[in-house]
């Protein structure tokens, strides 16, 4: 049995009754004017320890970070202290790490085919695209060179260049793909059951562009569930009612449909997975 657990945004806890793998870590999640300011911000640790209490992290082996946005890796550096778990990423999120006083000895800067086993988990990095740039996140691409101490600038968590996961788990094969993009060809070898698909980006899409990015991750898996990741109002708390993007960055709703018409015209199941809650995979 592999239980997934979702904390909203693209964290994602892979729990098999031994061995924990967190893929991103953000808890924190402030708001969206304190991010329009550029204001500086801290791991929300009450919270942080809360969660970490109320799922039983207690066998935390590691936490991958696909990239560096503050609402992928800002919790990563107090949550991997906290449970003696080791931090895989970019030189960038390496960079976080340090500024967050994790060991060196317990960071690994990966590259893209890399393959890391961590007990049953078998997991290969990919290299991947971030959702095209807007006002509020033109940095792709823009690495942070210098140990991020919190209080951080929001707007600080540069992104670092992007990852997917691919996760082999026994006989269960699964895709995170974190961001609302695809690199043309990167997964014709790639087969999952399930995928996790960030979907951030879906609803303003022209049809080419959302015909394609389907065709390149949900037809090249040949995944049967799709479960959409990065939909939720991540400037939100996750101690308050979880809702969906503010409208003018995204509809969640057209979001949802275009996703569910996709899979119910190609035989995939579609689940939404809501923060705070756990699945069997």
């Amino acid at each position: 049995m592999l239980k997934v657990t979702y904390f909203g945004t693209t964290t994602l806890l892979f729990d098999d009754g031994l061995d924990q793998v967190l893929f991103d870590a953000h808890i924190t999640r402030p708001s969206l004017s304190k991010y329009i300011a550029g204001a500086k911000a801290s791991t929300n640790r009450t919270l942080c320890d809360e969660l970490i209490s109320l799922h039983n992290i207690d066998r935390l082996r590691a936490v991958f970070i696909s990239h560096t946005h503050h609402d992928h890796v800002m919790d990563a550096p107090y949550i991997a202290n906290k449970c003696n778990a080791k931090i895989y990423g970019s030189e960038s999120a390496q960079n976080v790490a340090l500024g967050g006083d994790v060991p060196a000895e317990n960071i690994t800067v990966f590259k893209h085919d890399d393959i890391f086993d961590i007990g049953d988990y078998k997991i290969r990095i990919l290299n991947s695209l971030h959702s095209k740039p807007t006002i509020l996140n033109n940095d792709l691409g823009v690495p942070i060179k210098e140990h991020l101490t919190q209080p951080a600038g929001l707007r600080d968590y540069k992104e670092g260049g992007s990852y997917d996961f691919y996760v082999e788990y026994k006989e269960k094969k699964i895709l995170i793909r974190p961001s609302f993009n695809y690199i043309e060809g990167q997964l014709d070898d790639i087969r999952a059951d399930v995928l996790f698909l960030g979907v951030a980006g879906l609803a303003k899409a022209d049809p080419d562009m959302e015909k394609t990015f389907f065709k390149e991750t949900v037809e090249k898996t040949g995944a049967k569930l799709v479960i959409p990741i990065h939909w939720d109002n991540f400037f939100s708390p996750l101690d308050r009612l979880i809702e969906g993007m503010p409208h003018i960055i995204e509809n969640t709703g057209v979001v949802f449909f275009k996703t569910a018409k996709y899979c119910e015209s190609h035989d995939v199941n579609f689940l939404i997975q809501y923060p705070r809650t756990s699945i069997e995979i």
